[in-house]
């Protein structure tokens, strides 16, 4: 069985996509990062998911984005709100962590080296998204170029692939991908700002994305939500 290594955040993408990849018969390494966000609830449900899966191995990577500060998910900044999901802008948003994929997709890399896997799986979309730049599929493409002039594997023939099934996605349609998968997603978390009980805000961009996705495929989000 071939070795992949799944970026796991612990929300709704990150878990479908590593139950994509269990499905496709790879044998997952899960890669969660404790990056100086302003929570650990995500962190939480990645781990609960990482059980869930029987994942062969689940690092938690210890790096500090803080200190560069610059966005309401690493500074002290607060976290854009809206009424609904239509007022969620489509300009690049506060919650935009400068670099944030660059840099996981760097750890996946050479976790993935280190493991002898030439597959990263990774939840990003280009459809449902918060403008966020290193989603788009360019990007990926640019990113995995680099990875194979990068490395001793892809200078050796051993090619890094890096796998996208959400890239063309709506929230709508990633949910029913993962619920024909088997995705418990009452386990997962999606919000920027949940409360101290661990419940989700229900307006942040995530909050809002997540349940417009439930929404489309015809059914309730199972998580708890702050004023359910």
């Amino acid at each position: 069985m071939a070795k992949a290594v799944v970026l796991l955040s612990g929300g709704l993408d990150s878990t479908t996509v590593l139950a994509y990849a269990k499905g496709a018969g790879y044998d997952p390494h899960a890669l969660s990062f404790r990056y100086g966000q302003r929570h650990v609830v995500e962190l939480e449900a990645a781990r609960r998911v990482a059980e869930h899966f029987g994942v062969t191995n689940h690092v938690v990577c210890d790096i500090d984005l803080s200190v560069f500060g610059g966005s309401a998910l690493t500074s002290d900044i607060d976290v854009p709100k809206h009424a609904s999901v239509a007022d969620v802008a489509e300009d690049i948003p506060i919650t935009y962590v400068p670099a944030r994929n660059t840099v996981f997709l760097s750890f996946a890399l050479a976790y993935a080296e280190t493991i002898g896997a030439n597959d990263i799986f990774i939840g990003v979309s280009a459809m449902d998204y918060s403008g966020y730049p290193d989603c788009r599929p360019e990007y990926i493409k640019a990113y995995q170029a680099m990875a194979n002039l990068a490395t001793r594997a892809g200078v050796e023939g051993q090619h890094v692939r890096i796998h996208t099934p959400l890239i063309d996605k709506t929230k709508g349609e990633t949910v029913t991908l993962g619920l024909s998968l088997g995705v418990d997603y009452g386990l997962t978390s999606s919000c920027y700002d949940p409360d101290d009980q661990g419940r989700s805000c229900r307006q942040c961009d995530s909050c809002l994305l997540r349940l417009k996705g439930f929404e489309e495929a015809g059914t309730s989000d199972p998580i708890s939500y702050v004023n359910d």
